[in-house]
C-alpha cells in the first residue's frame, strides 16, 4: 500500500464505501448471501484462524454476479432497451447473462474461437447470444467493442469498471460484518475488481486490516504492474477465472493505494487447495477459488496466528479436470503411485511381484508391459504398476522390499 497519487485520488473518489454499500441495497436479495464460516481443520493445518465466504453458491456460482448486476440496475431504461454487451469466456459472461435477462436486457457475448464449449452452453442456458470471435481474448474484446459502436450497445467490462468493482465489494460488507474478528483478507486477483472493491470496503471500516492479492504464478500481471517487474505471463493454469495478461487501469490506482501486497502460487500450490477444500470443507471450486487458501498454505509464517478471510470466488470447474487435480493430490501424498520395475520376461517373474504387493497390503490398479520401446535386453522388460496405498509410508516399504529381492524400481514423479 502506497501514498496515493493525484491519478490514484481521483480513482479511489469514483469507488467508496457508500458506492458499494448502495450496490448492496441495489442489488439486494437478488443476489445469495452467502455465508462467511470459520474452519476448525483448516485453520488447524494452515496455523492461522480462517474463515471463509463461500461465492461458489451463488447461482451461476461465482461472485461475478454481483458486479455484473449493480452495473445492470444504474443503466438507464434506454441502455437496457438497446442491449448489453461483453467479452469473457468465464464467469462474467454468465452473471451477466443470467441478471441480464432476468430483467429483459438483451445480453451479448463475445468469446474466442478456442472457448470450450460447455461454457458457450452454460452462457446461453442462461439467456446470454454468444458470438465466437478471434483466437485470443484480446481479439475478442477488440470485435465487442467495434460491436458496442456499430450495435449502440453498452458495454459492460468484467473488471475495470467503479459500478462493476462497488458491486463485488459487497462480498467484503458481508464477510466483516459476519466474522468482524478478521485482521487479513487474502483475495484472488485477476483484473483487480474484487480486490478493489473489498479493499474499499476493508480501509474504509478498518483501516488496520491487512489486504492482500493473490496471483497464479503464470499469470502475475498486476504483481508486475504494481511492482513495476517483468515477469513472463503465459500458461495453461489451473487458475483461469483469474489468468489476465492486461489487468484493469483504474483497479491498478486502487490496488496500489490500498493494498499491502500481492503474493504468487504456483500450480501444484493451487491444485492442493483445491483438493484439501473438496475434503476438509467438501466443497467445490475452481483453481481461482482456491488461490487464497493456497497462498496461505504457501506462506505460513506470514499468516501464523492471524484471523485470514478467504474468498472462495468461484465454483465453476470442469468434472474431468477435478477429477485429474483430485488423483494428481493423492499421487503427490504417496497414496498413489505409478511404479517402474525391471523384470526378466521368463514365467513367473510378475507373479513374484505381485506376491510383495500383497504381502504389504499394496492394491494394483494398472499394469503396463513395455517389451519393444525399451534399452533392455532382448528378454527384458519393463513393468509399469499403478498402485493404491494407505500413505507414504506403507508405499516406501514396499519399494524397499523389491528392491531387497534385487528388483530395479523406480517411481515416476509427478511435476
Amino acid at each position: 500500500m502506497s501514498e496515493a497519487d493525484p491519478t490514484s485520488k481521483a480513482a479511489l473518489s469514483a469507488l467508496t464505501l457508500a458506492d458499494v454499500e448502495a450496490a448492496a441495497k441495489r442489488i439486494g436479495d437478488a443476489i445469495v448471501r452467502t455465508p462467511t464460516l470459520h474452519s476448525k481443520t483448516l485453520s488447524k493445518i494452515t496455523g492461522a484462524e480462517i474463515w471463509l465466504k463461500f461465492e461458489n453458491l451463488q447461482f451461476t456460482a461465482a461472485y461475478k454476479e454481483r458486479g455484473a448486476l449493480n452495473a445492470l440496475l444504474l443503466m438507464d431504461e434506454d441502455q437496457r432497451n438497446r442491449g448489453v454487451i461483453a467479452a469473457s469466456a468465464g464467469n462474467h459472461s454468465q452473471g451477466l447473462s443470467y441478471h441480464g435477462t432476468r430483467l429483459g436486457v438483451p445480453v451479448t457475448i463475445v468469446m474466442p474461437k478456442t472457448t470450450p464449449v460447455v461454457k458457450v452452453m452454460q452462457t446461453e442456458s442462461v439467456g446470454g447470444k454468444v458470438l465466437l470471435e478471434g483466437e485470443t481474448y484480446d481479439e475478442a474484446y477488440a470485435y465487442a467493442r467495434g460491436l458496442e459502436k456499430k450495435l449502440g450497445l453498452t458495454f459492460v467490462h468484467p473488471f475495470d469498471d467503479p459500478n462493476v468493482a462497488a458491486g463485488q465489494g459487497t462480498v467484503a460488507l458481508e464477510m466483516l460484518a459476519d466474522a468482524p474478528e478478521l485482521d487479513t483478507l487474502v483475495v484472488p486477483i485477476g483484473g483487480g475488481g474484487l480486490i478493489s472493491g473489498m479493499a474499499t470496503v476493508a480501509r474504509a471500516t478498518n483501516p488496520a486490516i491487512e489486504v492482500l492479492g493473490v496471483q497464479a504464478a503464470l499469470y502475475p500481471s498486476m504483481y508486475d504492474k504494481i511492482k513495476h517487474a517483468s515477469l513472463p505471463c503465459g500458461g495453461d493454469t489451473l487458475a483461469e477465472g483469474i489468468a489476465v495478461k492486461q489487468p484493469g487501469e483504474f483497479t491498478a490506482q486502487i490496488i496500489e493505494a490500498l493494498v499491502d501486497d500481492i503474493l504468487l502460487v504456483s500450480e501444484p500450490e493451487l491444485e492442493k487447495a483445491v483438493s484439501l477444500l473438496l475434503q476438509i470443507e467438501k466443497t467445490v471450486v475452481e483453481g481461482a477459488g482456491a488461490a487464497g487458501l493456497a497462498a496461505v498454505m504457501a506462506h505460513r509464517d506470514r499468516f501464523k496466528g492471524k484471523k485470514v478471510g478467504l474468498v472462495l470466488c468461484g465454483g465453476n470447474i470442469d468434472t474431468r479436470l477435478l477429477a485429474n487435480v483430485l488423483l494428481r493430490d493423492l499421487a503427490r501424498d504417496g497414496r498413489l503411485a505409478r511404479l517402474r520395475i525391471t523384470l526378466q520376461d521368463r514365467p513367473g517373474a510378475l507373479y513374484k511381484v505381485m506376491h510383495e504387493f500383497d504381502a504389504h497390503n499394496v492394491n494394483i490398479l494398472e499394469i503396463y508391459h513395455q517389451r519393444i520401446f525399451t534399452d533392455l535386453p532382448a528378454k527384458g522388460l519393463v513393468t509399469d504398476i499403478e498402485c493404491e496405498a494407505r500413505d507414504r509410508q506403507q508405499l516406501e516399504m514396499l519399494v524397499a522390499a523389491l528392491r531387497g529381492k534385487g528388483y530395479a524400481v523406480s517411481q515416476v514423479e509427478l511435476n
